[in-house]
C-alpha cells in the first residue's frame, strides 16, 4: 500500500516551531502534520489569538451549524477536565462569549487542580503558587482554536480510538493503539492485558502486522461492529492505512535512523472519532527533539575472546585466604582451563595454586584474551586506563560492585563508561568490558567458570545433559545462580552475568548467542536496557527465532511511567513494562509473567526443542477425577488459550479396548479429559498416553502419574512390598522410554509429598518434565505451545 507522506513539510513545521522556541506543536499545527502524513479527514480550524478581534465572517467561516472551541496553551494538553473544550452554536455572539468565558475559567480551573494535587504540575510551574502560579498559567494561554464540528456516527462506548507514536529510551519508536477518549487510562488499567491497548516497535512491524495485533482488542470489536447492536463504522483498510502512516513516520523521525534531524518524541491522536466512514482526529499533540548522539559501536568480534578465551589474567586473588579472586581462580581451573594459560597479577608471590604470578600488569608480555578484575571499585578506573592505553587485554570482566549502583558512585561509572567509549574509536576498537557488578561467567566452550560462588553451594547437576545447548543471560547474578541451583536438571552451556552494562549490553550478548550453532535455547532476565539497546536486543531475538532457536525472557520492574513524564495519555496506558513485553514478544520470544513461569518455560524449551508442535490442543489423563477437571479448568490464561483435543473414533475405540482389557470399562469411558481410575497401574498410564499421542488432534499431553495410588509403583525400594521405582514395570522406568520416543511434548505430574521426591528426581534425570501440580503443568504447556506456534508462524513469514 503506497502512502504520500510529505516528510519535508513535516520537518519544516518542526523547524518553524523550534525557531519559535518550542519543542512541541500546537493542536492546529499537529492537524497540519497529520494532513502532510496523508490523513484524509482532518477538521478545518482557525486560530483565534488572545487579544485579537476577528470579524463575524471569520468566526462563521467554518461549515456546519456548530463550532468547537479549544484552549491553546503550551502547558495544557488534557483540556476536557479543565473546561478547555466547548461545543457551541455557530453564531458570532455565542462564539465570542464562550471564548471570553474560557479565557477566564480555564486558568482558574487549571490552578485549582494543580494546587489540589489532582493534576501533575508542569516543570515550568515548579516553585510557583498563589497569584504567581495563576499569572503564569494565564500568560501561557495563547488563545483558542476554532474547529469544525464533525458529529460522530455513534457516542457508544468503544467508538473512539487512540493512536500514537512515542520515542522510548530503550526501544526507540513505539506505536500504540486502542480504546480512546478521556477514559483511556481507566480502560487500560481495568481490562485484561492486550484488550484495551496494544503496542509494537515501529521498526519491527508494519501496518498489516500491527493490525493483526490490534484485531484482538475490544476497540476493534466495537469499530468493526462485532458486538451486538452495533454496526461497522470503519474499514480494515482504513485502519491499516492509518497504522502504516504512523509507523512510517516513526521510522523516519527515529533515533535509530539517520533520515531526519528531528525525533518525534510523542505524536498522539486521542481520540480519532468516526463520521461517515471517516477517521477524524479530535485532539492531537506532538513533541519533538533533535537527534541525539549515539555511543560508539563496540568491537563485537571480541565477545568471542571473552567467552572463548585462549589466555586469562586475574587480579585480586589472595595468596593467604579464599577471597573472591581465589574462588574465581579455583573455579577457572576446575573447569579445565590450562594452568599455563592463566596469569595472576600478585605482587610478592611466585605461585598460587600452581598458577604463575607476576607483580604488575606491565609484566604481561602480550595482551590476554580475558582479564578478570576482582579488586575494589575504587581501583578500577586506574586499572582500566592502564589496560586500554597499553592494549593489555581484548576483554575485561569487572567483578566489583559499587560502580554506578549508588548515587556516590555514579560519577565514577560515568567516567569509566566515557573512557571505554573513547577506546572504541581506536583502530582495533579497544577492549570490551562486561560488568561492573558482574557475578561472573561460566562458559563450557571456553572451559572456564568465573562465578565466585563455591561449586558446593550450587550443588551437583543430575545425569541429564539437559541445557547443554542453552545459554542463560542475566542482569542479576543472584537470579542467575539461584534459578540454576533450583533447576537441578539444567546445566547451561553459558551462564552470563552482565551486571551494570557499563560497556557490553544484553543486546550484544543476544546478538552473539543468536549466531552460535551449538545453542538451541537462550534464557534472559533483565531489569533495564541501556539507551536503544532494547531495540538492538529485539533485533537479535528476531534473528535467533528465525534461526530456529527459542528465547525465554523475563523483565523485572512492572511499574508504568508516571503521568508527569509525558504530556499525552500514551505513557500511562503503555508504560515501560508493557512496551518491553510487547516488543520482545513481537520479536518472537516467550515472555514469562513471573519467576515460576520463567523457569517452567526454560525447562520446557530445553526438553521440547526437538519435538513437533502443530497446534494448541492437548490430552489430559489422570487417575484422579479432581485432576482431570482441574486440567480442563486451566486451559486459558491472560495471554494463551489451549483446546481440549477431540479424540477420533479410532482413538476412542483403542482406549475403550484397553480399559476393557484391564476390566475398567464399567468404571471409565474414554473421553478428554480422561479419568482412568485409581486402579490403573503404571503400564496403563503409559499405554493410554501413547494412544492419545497417536491421535492427529493431540498436540501435547499432560499425564498425572497418580503416585499415591496403590496400583502405581512410585516408592523408593524397601518401603512397601511390590512397590518400587527400581522395578522394570514402574512408572519411573516406563515413562522416560515413552517420553523419549514420543514426537510430541509430554508433561508428567506428581502431585504428592516429599516421599515421592526420589521418583521425581529419577524422572527428571532421565529427561522427563515433571510438575508437582496439574494446574501449573497445563498453564506451562499452554503458554509454551502458544509461544511456539507464534514463533513457527513468525519464522515462516521471514524465511
Amino acid at each position: 500500500m503506497e502512502f504520500s507522506i510529505d516528510y519535508e513539510k513535516i520537518s519544516e513545521s518542526l523547524k518553524q516551531a523550534e525557531a519559535d522556541g518550542r519543542n512541541f506543536l500546537y493542536e492546529y499545527e499537529t492537524y497540519t502534520l497529520l494532513s502532510d502524513s496523508g490523513a484524509e479527514s482532518v477538521p478545518r480550524s482557525s486560530f483565534i489569538i488572545k487579544g485579537s478581534r476577528p470579524s463575524n465572517e471569520e468566526l462563521c467561516a467554518l461549515p456546519g451549524e456548530k463550532a468547537v472551541l479549544k484552549i491553546v496553551s503550551p502547558t495544557i494538553f488534557h483540556k476536557t477536565e479543565l473546561g478547555g473544550v466547548r461545543i457551541v452554536e455557530k453564531q458570532p455572539g455565542k462564539i465570542r462569549s464562550t471564548w471570553r468565558r474560557m479565557m477566564d475559567e480555564v486558568p482558574e480551573n487549571y490552578y485549582s487542580l494543580i494546587e489540589s494535587g489532582a493534576l501533575h504540575c508542569p516543570d515550568k510551574y515548579k516553585g510557583l503558587n498563589g497569584q504567581s502560579l495563576k499569572d503564569a498559567i494565564s500568560t501561557d494561554i495563547k488563545g483558542v482554536l476554532l474547529c469544525e464540528f464533525m458529529p460522530p456516527d455513534s457516542n457508544a462506548f468503544g467508538n473512539e480510538l487512540l493512536v500514537s507514536l512515542r520515542c522510548t529510551r530503550e526501544f526507540g519508536m513505539v506505536i500504540t493503539a486502542g480504546l480512546g477518549g478521556t477514559d483511556t487510562e481507566l480502560y487500560a488499567k481495568r481490562f485484561r492485558k492486550g484488550l484495551a491497548v496494544v503496542s509494537a516497535s515501529t521498526e519491527l512491524t508494519n501496518g498489516k502486522d500491527f493490525f493483526r495485533l490490534f484485531k484482538k482488542t475490544i476497540a476493534y470489536e466495537k469499530l468493526s461492529g462485532a458486538t451486538r447492536g452495533q454496526q461497522r463504522i470503519i474499514s480494515d483498510d482504513q485502519l491499516i492505512e492509518c497504522f502504516n502512516s504512523f509507523i512510517m513516520m516513526g521510522n523516519y523521525f527515529s533515533p535509530a535512523g539517520s533520515k531526519s534531524e528531528f525525533i518525534l518524541d510523542e505524536l498522539e491522536v486521542n481520540p480519532f472519532a468516526f463520521t461517515d466512514y471517516q477517521m477524524v482526529p479530535l485532539d492531537g499533540i506532538c513533541r519533538f527533539s533533535r537527534v541525539r548522539e549515539i555511543p560508539n559501536s563496540r568491537p563485537f568480534n571480541k565477545i568471542s575472546r571473552l567467552l572463548q578465551p585462549e589466555s586469562i589474567a586475574i587480579i585480586g586473588a589472595s595468596a593467604t585466604r579464599m577471597n573472591f579472586g581465589r574462588i574465581i581462580l579455583n573455579n577457572v581451573l576446575g573447569k579445565g582451563f590450562p594452568k599455563e594459560k592463566v596469569t595472576l597479577i600478585k605482587k610478592g608471590a611466585d605461585m598460587i595454586d600452581g598458577v604463575r604470578c607476576i607483580p604488575d600488569t606491565a609484566s604481561l608480555k602480550k595482551a590476554v584474551d580475558l582479564f578478570i578484575v576482582a579488586i575494589s571499585a575504587g581501583q578500577v578506573p586506574e586499572l582500566a586506563n592502564d589496560l586500554i592505553d597499553n592494549k593489555r587485554a581484548n576483554s575485561v570482566m569487572l567483578i566489583p560492585g559499587g560502580i554506578g549502583e549508588t548515587r556516590e558512585s555514579e560519577e565514577l561509572a560515568a567516567k569509566l563508561k566515557k573512557r571505554i567509549n573513547e577506546a572504541h574509536l581506536d583502530e582495533d576498537g579497544g577492549p570490551v568490558f562486561v560488568g561492573a557488578n558482574c557475578l561472573g561467567i561460566r562458559s563450557r566452550s571456553g572451559r572456564y567458570d568465573t562465578i565466585f560462588i563455591p561449586p558446593e553451594k550450587l550443588g551437583k547437576k543430575g545425569s541429564s545433559t539437559l541445557g547443554k545447548r542453552s545459554a542463560f543471560i542475566s542482569q542479576s547474578g543472584a537470579f542467575l545462580v539461584t534459578r540454576v541451583s533450583k533447576m537441578s536438571q539444567i546445566d547451561p552451556a553459558y551462564m552470563i552475568s552482565i551486571g551494570n552494562q557499563t560497556d557490553l549490553t544484553a543486546g550484544d550478548f543476544m546478538e552473539w548467542c543468536c549466531k552460535q550453532d551449538d545453542l538451541d535455547v537462550i534464557a534472559v532476565y533483565m531489569e533495564g536496557f541501556n539507551d536503544m539497546d532494547g531495540l538492538a536486543f529485539c533485533r537479535a531475538v528476531r534473528k535467533a527465532v528465525i534461526a530456529g532457536k527459542e528465547v525465554v525472557f523475563y523483565k523485572a520492574g512492572r511499574t508504568p511511567e508516571g503521568r508527569g513524564a509525558t504530556s499525552g495519555h500514551t505513557a500511562s496506558v503503555a508504560g515501560d513494562y508493557m512496551v518491553c513485553e510487547s516488543c520482545v514478544k513481537q520479536a518472537g520470544a516467550m515472555v514469562a509473567d513471573n519467576f515460576t513461569q520463567f523457569m517452567d518455560l526454560y525447562l520446557l524449551a530445553n526438553l521440547f526443542h526437538g519435538k513437533k508442535t502443530y497446534g494448541n490442543s492437548f490430552a489430559a489423563i489422570s487417575g484422579a477425577g479432581f485432576e482431570a477437571v482441574g486440567m480442563a479448568d486451566n486451559i486459558q490464561g491472560d495471554d494463551f488459550t489451549m483446546r481440549m483435543a477431540e479424540f477420533s473414533e479410532s482413538t476412542l475405540e483403542r482406549m475403550n479396548d484397553l480399559l476393557k482389557k484391564a476390566r475398567l470399562d464399567s468404571l471409565v469411558t474414554a473421553k478428554n479429559p480422561l479419568d482412568i481410575n485409581p486402579a490403573s497401574n503404571d503400564r496403563m498410564h503409559v499405554e493410554m498416553a501413547s494412544i492419545a499421542a497417536a491421535d492427529p488432534d493431540v498436540d501435547g499431553i499432560v499425564l498425572s502419574l497418580d503416585a499415591i495410588s496403590p496400583a502405581v509403583q512410585s516408592l523408593p525400594a524397601g518401603i512397601r512390598e511390590n512397590d518400587s521405582i527400581d522395578s522394570p514395570e514402574s512408572i519411573a522406568n516406563l515413562m522416560p522410554e515413552f517420553v523419549a520416543d514420543c514426537p510430541k511434548p509430554v508433561i508428567a505430574v506428581v502431585d504428592a509429598g516429599r516421599l515421592y521426591d526420589e521418583l521425581v528426581q529419577r524422572l527428571e534425570d532421565k529427561g522427563v518434565a515433571v510438575f508437582r501440580s496439574c494446574d501449573r503443568a497445563v498453564s506451562a504447556l499452554g503458554k509454551y505451545l502458544d509461544c511456539r506456534i507464534y514463533a513457527e508462524n513468525f519464522r515462516c513469514r521471514f524465511c
